[in-house]
């Protein structure tokens, strides 16, 4: 039949233990890939302005012209800090 599978001269005891190192050989397989989710870090311009070590105006022209995004809560606006670093683009 298929699908069917037959225990020959195992025990019960054998037969958990091969389950569990099975169960076990598998969740550390997964705890080398899993990253865990870091919580979204959000800035001021303030902040980003000593980040990126430039002034308010600067700031405030990149979010203009569309080089940084932002995001607002009420009046308040944020950026985010992986964006902000998404942003940065590489010199050749």
């Amino acid at each position: 039949m298929k699908g069917t599978i037959q225990l020959i001269q195992i025990t019960p005891q054998q037969l958990q233990e091969t389950i569990l190192a099975g169960v076990k050989s598998q969740l550390e397989e997964l705890k080398k890939e899993f990253q865990p989710k870091e919580p979204t870090e959000l800035l001021t311009r303030k902040e980003v302005s000593h980040l990126l070590k430039v002034n308010l105006t600067t700031v405030h022209f990149w979010s203009k012209s569309g080089k940084l995004k932002r995001h607002g809560i009420g009046n308040r606006v944020y950026y985010k800090r992986s964006e902000i670093e998404e942003s940065l683009i590489p010199l050749k």
